[in-house]
């Protein structure tokens, strides 16, 4: 499926998948993370529910530290 992340298109290989899955591609599962999905900030506890579908807008912000 194809997919808007950031504002790139990218290609996600499962026809159906969830956003916990989408993190662990971009081998951001272990970072602290913000998804908003099509406009709409998704809950930490709705990762492995909320299913994503051909054509979504997807940002992710993650948090860097430093000091």
């Amino acid at each position: 499926m194809k997919l808007i992340i950031n504002g790139d298109p990218i290609v996600f290989a499962e026809k159906q998948g969830h956003i916990s899955q989408l993190l662990s591609h971009l081998q951001m599962q272990q970072r602290i993370v913000i998804v908003e999905l099509n406009g709409n900030i998704i809950s930490k506890s709705a990762y492995e529910t909320t299913l994503l579908s051909d054509g979504d807008r997807i940002e992710i912000v993650h948090f860097v530290g430093g000091g």
